[in-house]
């Protein structure tokens, strides 16, 4: 499956939506996004990962060097999941704090 990307302004964040799965075929669109993003002025970066359907350690790696480059930029990184499975990542590795998951509960 592939990987999509969409960007919008949300104030002075801009809020990079994911869809599809965030793997090692795909991490490198989205890092050349959030790398180009970060570069041009917007550090302030909110990830949502609601659509996503997979994220594997590669996707997670290009997550963490997203971090790093909009805090060297004087910004940060927001997360935003739902599901149960992308949620656990984040947990297990200790990666939700740092990142500041936000979880969004799934409608019934």
């Amino acid at each position: 499956m592939d990987l999509g990307i969409t960007t919008q302004a949300a104030g002075a964040r801009t809020v990079v939506a994911v869809t599809g799965e965030l793997d090692v075929h795909t991490a490198t669109d989205l890092q050349s996004a959030l790398r180009d993003l970060i570069d041009s002025g917007s550090a302030d970066v909110i990830v949502d990962l609601r659509e996503l359907e997979f994220l594997d350690s590669t996707g997670l790696g290009v997550l963490v060097r997203a971090l790093k480059w909009a805090r060297e930029a004087g910004g940060g990184l927001q997360v935003i999941a739902d599901d149960d499975k992308i949620v656990k990542v984040f947990t297990i590795t200790g990666l939700g704090a740092a990142m500041s998951l936000t979880r969004v509960l799934q409608e019934p």
